[in-house]
């Protein structure tokens, strides 16, 4: 504090952690407050690895969006290498989730800020890879920041070369044992196993962050690393903790959101914002066996849907008979079953799986077989869809 690099008076600090130690300046060139981020000197040492960063800052000095932390340059002082970032005021996620579960309607409206935020991102092709409550400031008037966004991969490169302790918050800060489990805590299965990874680790590491605004507690914790690194791997998801009632959307975000396959994962933060958005307007309900799992071979969740579409069809299907001799409005019901599919299932996590068209001439649904979904359309007096 006091210091001044190039224009940058330096004030006070105001975070450290893995990547690096931040402090609050001023920029006297024009007049406002930033954030000065300076990079481990291990980073700087190394020309490959600083020509890398240097690309990767250029990516994200790209991404405006207003619940992400803006990244206004790169700069090198007298061998201190740091970026130079917008000043996000107020509390860490972190910090509030510490004092208990947060409000329904605050989770809603954070949760779809923060996937706003990684839709914006993952469209340019950037990912978070180490999304966390430490990373996302909340100001007093409500508003998400996302901080940190991209510089996972700008210190460590695309993989972590199969060492899945090799997070760069974890390599930089092996004697906080907190900073380390955090991290760990919210890596998705496949980053664990030091997979590649892609925009479905971020929505893996939003659905554990719901969950712990949800239940005020850690979702994965162990002793050590690998203890946290094999509950993300193999624990059962404690269901049971989150409130009794939840918005049918929200739920649904969750079950998918918390995927081990990323295949079965939700795919797009657009999705998921649009989930998020839809559960403001929509009453809580019970959990019931929204959460059960159904055996393979039968989703036990898609018979009420058929049974409602059957009992349509038996209503509708008397607009299409002819008269029975007992006047011109006269009409024999007819009922049928109609099966849709003989593999797969009826896709229904995002809504009704089948519906009928206003005309009850036809009924289309999303069929869903081996990952792949199709919209279809059956007309009744036809065999096949």
């Amino acid at each position: 504090p006091g210091d001044t690099l190039a224009h940058y008076q330096v004030q006070d600090k105001i975070g450290a952690g893995g990547m690096g130690e931040v402090f609050r300046a001023t920029d006297t060139k024009l007049g406002r407050e930033v954030a000065l981020k300076f990079l481990p000197a291990a980073l700087s040492s190394d020309p490959a690895r600083l020509a890398r960063f240097r690309n990767e800052a250029r990516a994200l000095a790209s991404l405006q969006h207003p619940n992400v932390a803006s990244i206004y340059g790169l700069e090198e002082v007298d061998n201190k290498l740091f970026l130079v970032m917008e000043l996000a005021e107020g509390e860490d996620l972190s910090d509030r989730i510490k004092r208990g579960p947060l409000p329904l309607d605050q989770v809603l409206e954070i949760a779809a800020q923060i996937a706003s935020g990684l839709e914006e991102a993952h469209d340019k092709g950037i990912v978070h890879r180490d999304l966390k409550p430490a990373n996302i400031k909340l100001s007093e008037d409500g508003k998400v920041k996302i901080l940190d966004f991209g510089l996972a991969r700008a210190y460590e490169g695309e993989t972590m070369e199969g060492d899945p302790t090799a997070s760069p918050t974890m390599t930089a800060a092996m004697t906080q044992a907190g900073v380390i489990l955090g991290t760990a805590a919210y890596m998705s299965p496949e980053q664990a196993r030091g997979h590649r990874v892609d925009q479905r680790a971020d929505l893996w590491a939003l659905g554990v962050i719901i969950f712990e605004m949800l239940t005020g507690r850690q979702l994965f914790a162990g002793g050590t690393v690998s203890d946290t690194l094999a509950a993300v791997l193999r624990a059962e998801i404690p269901w049971d903790d989150l409130p009794a009632e939840l918005p049918p959307a929200l739920r649904r975000v969750l079950t998918r959101s918390l995927e081990r396959d990323p295949r079965q994962r939700l795919q797009s933060a657009g999705d998921t914002r649009i989930e998020l958005t839809s559960a403001t307007g929509e009453v809580p309900v019970p959990a019931d066996t929204d959460f059960a799992r159904a055996p393979s071979g039968l989703n036990y969740k898609l018979i009420a849907p058929i049974a409602a579409v059957l009992i349509i069809l038996a209503v509708f299907a008397g607009r299409f008979t002819a008269p029975n001799g007992g006047g011109d409005d006269a009409t024999e019901p007819t009922r049928l079953d109609i099966s849709l599919v003989t593999e797969g299932r009826i896709y229904d996590d995002l809504g009704p799986g089948a519906i009928l068209t206003p005309d009850g001439r036809t009924i289309v649904y999303l069929h869903d077989i081996d990952t792949v979904r199709r919209l279809m359309v059956r007309h009744l007096d036809e065999e096949k869809a």
